[in-house]
């Protein structure tokens, strides 16, 4: 219950959007407690574990970057392993890794002297079992990584097998048994940046639209996706407003023009981020628009008609009934 909009905001970005804290916190120190469980993997002899490279591990994904909407449900690794001697080529699109000249434990996981990504995320995936508190693993659907549930969470942890490069890129499977390249850390720089540079205002922003983007909108656009493209409103900007409705009104009409354009990858790895069919476009265009003549009514009623009540039960139709009602 709220008597303004801003009041109505704070409330539900605190209550429906951000992650818990508590949680948050269990989170990090759960997430750090892995870590040494993955690196001692590698000293199990039964288990031939190829050897990590413990100074280029990362934490990345939304959790990271802190742009994670509850619940908290995955958070997201990258386990750098050691090369031990094997090299890289690029083939056509994608990367190979050769171990002619490679450790017994990568070349267990090659085929012709080729390792086989499929091979080293399900060996990961096999070895999660001698990790404490373990209650399962799988693979993701994606096919890059190894899923591990553990016992005392309600989250899972996505962990990704990766090789650092000369090149200061990352290799990690491509589901198919070769390689890609990425670099995470670009990702977790540009939100930092952004952040930064509009007073902070950035991460709040990115939630709040992602609850309506995950909840409300016509079509959900893939979270990574969403996220570049409301980086792209940000930066377009001179400078936010120092009222978030105000904001996010900007966006609507910004998503219901830009859903139709290419979204460049900030890595330059990936080309076009934007692989919406035409049909998802125009149904997130419309919802977009729609959402952006609902914000114009409630700052209107708010600004003009000084109608605190009028303009919170606006933005309730937008974000639905877990925004909060007026008091």
């Amino acid at each position: 219950m709220a008597t303004t909009v801003n009041l109505a905001f704070e409330e539900f970005n605190r209550d429906s959007v951000n992650l818990n804290s508590d949680r948050t916190n269990k989170a990090n120190s759960s997430r750090d407690w892995l870590w040494g469980q993955l690196n001692n993997l590698d000293l199990k002899d039964d288990l031939d574990f190829p050897f990590k490279y413990i100074e280029k591990h990362i934490k990345f994904g939304s959790f990271a970057r802190k742009t994670k909407i509850r619940e908290l449900d995955d958070i997201d690794l990258m386990f750098c392993l050691n090369a031990n001697g094997a090299t890289y080529i690029k083939y056509n699109s994608t990367y190979q890794i050769l171990t002619t000249n490679a450790g017994d434990r990568l070349k267990k996981m090659s085929d012709n002297e080729i390792l086989n990504s499929r091979k080293v995320v399900n060996k990961l995936k096999s070895s999660l079992s001698e990790v404490e508190h373990y209650k399962s693993a799988d693979l993701h659907s994606r096919g890059e990584a190894a899923t591990l549930s553990l016992l005392s969470y309600e989250w899972v942890f996505d962990i990704v097998p990766c090789f650092y490069t000369d090149t200061e890129l990352y290799l990690i499977p491509d589901a198919y048994g070769n390689w890609k390249a990425t670099d995470p850390r670009i990702d977790q720089n540009l939100v930092t940046e952004t952040n930064q540079n509009y007073n902070g205002k950035v991460l709040q922003l990115i939630r709040t639209l992602k609850y309506w983007n995950r909840h409300n909108s016509s079509y959900t656009i893939a979270s990574y996706l969403f996220e570049q493209i409301v980086i792209n409103f940000i930066k377009n900007q001179k400078e936010l407003n120092g009222w978030i409705d105000l904001n996010i009104r900007d966006f609507f009409n910004y998503l219901s023009l830009n859903i139709y354009h290419q979204v460049n990858d900030p890595k330059n790895l990936q080309g076009d981020l934007n692989n919406l069919t035409i049909t998802q476009r125009k149904a997130i265009s419309d919802k977009a628009q729609w959402a952006y003549n609902k914000a114009k009514e409630a700052i209107n009623a708010e600004v003009n008609d000084k109608d605190q009540e009028k303009a919170i039960n606006k933005w309730r139709e937008i974000f639905g009934s877990k925004f909060p009602q007026y008091e």
